[in-house]
């Protein structure tokens, strides 16, 4: 008889900390391996997205979910592919199943709201 010891380290921890992404096979892997996924894709000459970082490294060690980021100068494609058409645009996954898109920073507590209502 087999056994399989979930608490062996075998399902990937969330990080604590935003994982950037360095393409679509990456961002494909991030959100199938994590329950809650929040993408968030950003430019590095964007004033909000600047405000929005310690935000989402907040949510990083304060949630379950996992904070994904996605230069949209690096990869136009993969920000093509899920129409992003202004930064940061954040797209939330859950069970590998996008639920969620939104344009513009949102506050730190609509943010943390937006994360556990798919974690639970």
């Amino acid at each position: 008889m087999m056994t399989t010891d979930t608490d062996s380290g075998s399902t990937p921890q969330s990080p604590t900390e935003p994982l950037y992404i360095d393409g679509k096979d990456h961002l494909d892997d991030v959100v199938t391996e994590h329950d809650v996924v929040l993408v968030d894709f950003f430019a590095d000459w964007c004033g909000p997205c600047k405000m929005l970082e310690p935000v989402l490294d907040d949510l990083a060690s304060a949630t379950d979910a996992t904070i994904a980021k996605v230069d949209v100068d690096q990869h136009q494609q993969l920000a093509g592919a899920y129409g992003v058409r202004g930064v940061p645009t954040l797209v939330l996954f859950a069970d590998g199943e996008q639920v969620e898109q939104h344009t513009g920073a949102l506050p730190a507590d609509r943010l943390q709201t937006l994360v556990e209502n798919y974690s639970e």
